[in-house]
């Protein structure tokens, strides 16, 4: 049986070695410090997963992710970097739409966690010839009909502004607190959950991330005024949050979001198969969630199961 390909693209050399040679083995490993010929490669030949540094001349990380998911969305895709660029980060999410942030010197064991996470998910796609999604946008009213959208933020004008961006049939609920939210989340199913990050009592952050074990179907867009790529690297490991606004809201950009989102709904509906895509590392420390919360947790993950 043939090895997963893992691609890695770095334009240092000596990266590329000790990758490499952690890598062989387990997997056939190719190796570039040309963008453009690791596009080539993915469009030529299945590659399973690529990772790629983020700061490269010519071609940046993202740059390079976003071409590979163009060109093979099946293939799983890491972001390898030095430093906690937060403008990366958010275009890691929003553009390249990755699986994994990767920090340089990474930690040996959780970069062959992550690759092995990916290279069995992407065997898995590859195998099973799932349709690609297509190029062309799909409408929302198209994409999602009967769309619910729960919008989590203590300013009551994010609800309105996405009341005014979704199809009149796409219901939206709006909560001010983490409690209500999760407690809409135990009783119905929501496509996605538009969150604000900064609360004044809850932490919304650490209620995502758990959110994302037991609903993963739920897709959450984050947004915040909080400018910290930490955070966000966090969001996307262990949250796997579907993108990323800036807040104040730019109307443009929420919409795209909110399109995209409506058009992963409508793939997930027919192929759930890609909700593996969406599993988060585990937490290397679990968050001090309130009792309480806790049960919310416990009865959304026993509704999903009953609905599966």
């Amino acid at each position: 049986m043939s090895r997963p390909v893992v691609l890695l693209v770095d334009d240092e050399e000596r990266i590329l070695r000790s990758l490499g040679l952690l890598l062989r083995g387990r997997y056939e490993v190719l190796a570039t410090s040309d963008g453009a010929q690791a596009l080539a490669w993915v469009a030529q030949r299945p590659v399973h997963v690529v990772v790629s540094d983020q700061r490269m001349p010519g071609m940046s990380g993202v740059e390079v992710l976003r071409g590979v998911r163009a060109r093979s969305p099946a293939t799983m895709r890491l972001l390898l970097t030095g430093y906690a660029d937060l403008a990366a980060v958010e275009d890691s999410v929003n553009e390249g739409e990755i699986f994994r942030f990767l920090e340089k010197p990474w930690d040996a064991a959780q970069l062959l966690a992550a690759v092995e996470q990916a290279a069995q998910i992407a065997v898995a796609e590859f195998a099973e010839a799932l349709p690609v999604p297509p190029e062309a946008p799909l409408p929302p009213s198209a994409a999602a009909p009967g769309l619910r959208a729960l919008v989590l933020d203590e300013d009551r004008a994010t609800a309105a502004l996405v009341r005014g961006l979704l199809p009149a049939r796409c219901e939206v609920v709006a909560v001010t607190d983490v409690e209500m939210a999760l407690a809409l989340l135990a009783e119905r199913p929501f496509a996605l959950l538009l969150a604000e990050l900064r609360h004044s009592r809850d932490d919304v952050i650490g209620a995502l991330k758990w959110l994302k074990r037991e609903a993963p179907q739920t897709l959450a867009i984050a947004c915040s005024s909080l400018r910290d790529g930490r955070l966000l690297i966090d969001l996307i490991n262990q949250g796997q949050i579907f993108r990323f606004l800036p807040k104040p809201l730019s109307r443009e950009l929420l919409r795209r979001a909110l399109l995209a989102a409506c058009e992963r709904h409508a793939e997930l509906l027919q192929a759930p198969q890609r909700l593996r895509r969406l599993a988060v590392e585990p937490p290397r420390k679990d968050g001090s969630l309130p009792t309480r919360l806790l049960d919310y947790f416990r009865r959304i993950r026993e509704t999903a199961r009953t609905r599966g």
